[in-house]
């Protein structure tokens, strides 16, 4: 099973932007295919894009169509989420996870620590 570590949140203000990093480590990671998921209080955790192994595939939530970008490096076991015009409903934890190819379903039924955004209007 591959590790993976969240990093890159904080605080910005609306329409401002972030880059989230998912750091890999253990298995090879171009054998997985990759999503970012959030979780905002008191709301279920949500997909919000995915990529596959090799990254010529990508999907989004039409929440952050057109103002997400899910890229990978396998060269740099990194997973990127860079997020621009930022709302305050993007406000949340997110996490990256291994999903099953070619759907949004998590691979594994456990999560790291995710990293906070937070949005302020």
């Amino acid at each position: 099973q591959v590790q993976l570590v969240e990093s890159g949140g904080g605080l910005v203000q609306a329409g401002g932007s972030l880059r989230l990093s998912c750091a890999a480590s253990g298995r090879t990671f171009s054998n997985y295919a990759i999503g970012w998921f959030r979780q905002a209080p008191g709301k279920e955790r949500e997909v919000v894009a995915t990529i596959s192994q090799y990254g010529s595939s990508t999907k989004y939530a039409d929440s952050v169509k057109g103002r997400f970008t899910i890229s990978r490096d396998n060269a740099k076991n990194t997973v990127w989420l860079q997020m621009n015009s930022l709302k305050p409903e993007d406000t949340a934890v997110y996490y990256c996870t291994a999903v099953v190819p070619g759907t949004t379903r998590p691979r594994y039924d456990s999560w790291g620590q995710g990293t906070q955004v937070t949005v302020s209007s």
